[in-house]
């Protein structure tokens, strides 16, 4: 439940990126390659408080990468859709 929580919280996240973008092109795809930089290092956090918590490393990883991925993916897609219109 934690990670599909921390999935949401990616896409609402990216979705106000998305907001403060308010045009496409080149500066709609600067933001959501802000907003990636900006998940990573949120999702590192994550990772680090979840490995200090006592959960290992390898597991930890693992959901982080499924966690970083769904909303990073979604930006790239939303970037190619503003590059392309």
């Amino acid at each position: 439940m934690r990670t599909l929580v921390a999935v949401v919280v990616g896409l609402v996240v990216l979705g106000l990126f998305l907001l403060a973008a308010r045009r496409p092109g080149a500066r709609g795809r600067r933001l959501f390659t802000v907003f990636v930089v900006v998940w990573l290092v949120a999702c590192a956090a994550d990772l680090t408080v979840g490995v200090t918590h006592g959960y290992g490393f390898g597991e930890e990883l693992a959901i982080h990468l499924l966690i970083f991925a769904v909303p990073a993916a979604a930006a790239l897609v939303l970037a190619r859709t503003a590059a392309a219109g």
